[in-house]
């Protein structure tokens, strides 16, 4: 039996945000034992130049809701990107989460020739079909910036390891 887009993708999807979400409970009770705010997480980075912590979380949930709209031919919620709280930030993980769980099980069915047409960057566009889009940008994109937001939280003293990353909290 081969895999199907839904397959590839929606379980990842959760996955990936459910380990997110794990990766910051760890972060903020790392913050309480240390006697400081997780909310001093939001702004970290790893370089001047790169994108916060907060950033990294928003654009993982983004990516999840919207390459699977895009895949399904579906509607993505909006999200505004005004959260200043480490609770505000999970708060988005969860309605990504739950946002996820609406999508029908053959919303991909079929899908893996479509076009599919994505913004890259504040300027551009890009059409790859439904399969390559998938593979080689969604996923890789999406797994880029909840690996960030693990190296973000581990440079920021927080005891992760890599079973977190990977399996979270599922037991």
């Amino acid at each position: 039996m081969s895999i199907t887009l839904t397959g590839a993708a929606l379980p990842l999807f959760k996955a990936g945000l459910r380990n997110l979400s794990h990766c910051l409970d760890k972060a903020a009770a790392n913050a309480a034992i240390r006697g400081v705010s997780a909310d001093a997480f939001i702004s970290l980075r790893l370089a001047p130049d790169m994108l916060s912590f907060a950033s990294q979380i928003r654009i993982a949930c983004d990516t999840a809701k919207n390459s699977t709209a895009r895949l399904g031919g579906l509607e993505a919620p909006r999200f505004p990107d005004d959260e200043t709280t480490f609770v505000q930030l999970q708060a988005r993980i969860q309605n990504a989460l739950a946002w996820l769980e609406t999508v029908p099980l053959d919303a991909f069915d079929g899908r893996e020739a479509a076009d599919i047409t994505f913004p890259v960057g504040r300027e551009s566009n890009r059409t790859m079909s439904g399969e390559a889009y998938l593979t080689h940008y969604a996923l890789p994109n999406f797994f880029f910036h909840i690996v960030t937001a693990y190296n973000l939280l581990r440079n920021g003293g927080v005891d992760l390891g890599k079973i977190d990353y990977l399996i979270g909290s599922v037991k």
